[in-house]
């Protein structure tokens, strides 16, 4: 199994000064951080106009700094948006990329959940999924012909005679791609064009179990040429990870911040994706909120015994090949560097032993 950290460039507004400059330097501490310790995968998210969730306007300029940073970790944007990405240049973006790191780029499309991101690009919000599967099999066609003639309803193309698309990524036939899904839909999609799939951070174990296995039956039709991508059969599962020396100290150094994290996702800047992903999420709301979301494994904090049992429960449930961990802006550097080394030292090589196969 596959070990990343999601970096989504979140300011904590309590402490950092606007407008928030700051916040890349402390990622890039933090992925040279991953990169030293042990894990596979740096992963950069795409957002746009808050302060609230993250500041990453091009993952291609941020990936390819830490390109030329790190050593070890491969390379991931996740999620390219899209609906706002020209076609064209996501593939000719991505390809440079995997260039640059000498085939060890990857990356993750989504068709955006934040109304407020699509309204500030001139994006129609309500024709995001559309334009998205419009968008799906003409990358592949891109970066697998070079020259396209396509005449689509968002999307005219025509590169042909004398030219091409330049530069040409090294990884064949284009470098890993996966879909992430959170709806029946979007599942059955990444399936049909042969992508690996990407799951929510917020979906419960139950429901990941019954969305992998989903993506497992369908990937079963999957056309045999579109299963040369690297990432085909791929089940990435995102999940909240902190590691302590007890389950009581990782509580103490995490609680306010994770709930004060989590309820940023209830509200109208991230709507129709709740109702998808995080059904149940705040029954707990009342009670003991930390213990539902933990016994949801939907956090996954404490000792590293308890996240690797926690980590192992998910894996015999789902069926995992990979996992994208990620962290509020509200824990210290030190305390976040100190998690990440614990989590690779401690919980990371228990499943590299791991017999687990991807879906096929």
């Amino acid at each position: 199994m596959d070990f990343g950290v999601l970096f989504t460039n979140q300011p904590n507004k309590d402490t950092d000064t606007y407008p928030y400059r700051d916040v890349h330097d402390k990622t890039t501490e933090l992925a040279l951080h991953i990169d030293k310790v042990g894990y596979d995968i740096a992963w950069v998210a795409e957002h746009h106009f808050s302060s609230m969730y993250g500041i990453m306007p091009d993952v291609y300029a941020y990936a390819a700094y830490l390109a030329g940073q790190v050593k070890n970790v491969k390379i991931g944007a996740a999620v390219v948006v899209l609906p706002m990405s020209h076609p064209v240049r996501v593939v000719e973006n991505a390809a440079f990329l995997d260039l640059l790191t000498k085939g060890k780029f990857m990356v993750g499309f989504g068709s955006g959940y934040r109304p407020y991101e699509f309204a500030g690009m001139g994006v129609p919000f309500d024709e995001r999924r559309d334009i998205q599967e419009e968008v799906l099999p003409l990358i592949r066609e891109l970066f697998v012909n070079k020259q396209v003639t396509h005449k689509g309803k968002y999307y005219q193309v025509d590169i042909q005679g004398d030219y091409e698309l330049f530069p040409q990524q090294i990884q064949q036939p284009h470098p890993p791609m996966y879909l992430a899904a959170a709806t029946e839909r979007s599942i059955k999609k990444a399936a049909q064009y042969g992508l690996g799939v990407m799951f929510s951070s917020l979906t419960d174990t139950k429901q990941l179990s019954e969305e992998a296995a989903m993506y497992k039956e369908q990937i079963q039709r999957t056309p045999e040429e579109l299963r040369a991508n690297p990432g085909y059969g791929d089940i990435d599962v995102a999940r909240w990870v902190y590691v302590a020396e007890t389950d009581e100290q990782a509580r103490k150094d995490t609680e306010a911040g994770i709930l004060k994290h989590m309820s940023h996702f209830d509200g109208k800047q991230t709507v129709g994706y709740l109702g998808t992903v995080g059904s149940g999420l705040y029954d707990d709301k009342n009670g003991d909120w930390y213990k539902g979301l933990s016994d949801k494994n939907v956090i996954i904090h404490g000792s590293p015994n308890t996240v690797r049992e926690k980590l192992q429960e998910l894996e015999d449930k789902v069926g995992m090949t990979s996992v994208l961990t990620l962290y509020p802006p509200y824990y210290s550097t030190e305390k976040l560097k100190n998690s990440f080394s614990a989590f690779a030292e401690e919980v990371i090589p228990h499943f590299k032993t791991s017999k687990k196969v991807k879906a096929a």
